[in-house]
């Protein structure tokens, strides 16, 4: 029922900059949490960084003073802006919520990911 579709990958230089978008759609009562997780070849899928409705977001120490997360609660999304890219920053990056489908009922969801490839 409920779908997350992430959008906002692609190829950029280092030192370039990317906005990563995530939509929420389906039957959904309530979000309490969204955040952005990256994998790349052979490791395994990390935080990146992370909100919850009226909290400080959280974020990996190598992103720090580098990405934002934001959500916009009316719309169901949550973006990760992304500056001063880095080779390493190179990765699928998926989206994920903690999503309630009725009041008392909460999955968690991920996006199918999308590709941030960081080269020159």
């Amino acid at each position: 029922q409920v779908q997350l579709v992430e959008s906002g990958g692609g190829l950029v230089q280092p030192g370039g900059s990317l906005r990563l978008s995530c939509l929420a759609s389906g039957s959904i009562f309530g979000i309490d949490s969204m955040g952005w997780y990256r994998q790349a070849p052979g490791k395994q899928r990390d935080m990146v960084a992370r909100i919850i409705q009226g909290g400080t977001p959280i974020y990996a120490d190598s992103v720090k003073g580098r990405f934002t997360i934001s959500r916009d609660n009316a719309k169901n999304m949550v973006y990760l802006q992304m500056n001063s890219l880095k080779p390493e920053d190179t990765a699928v990056y998926y989206c994920n919520a903690d999503i309630r489908t009725m009041p008392t009922l909460t999955y968690e969801f991920w996006g199918q990911g999308t590709q941030v490839t960081v080269s020159s």
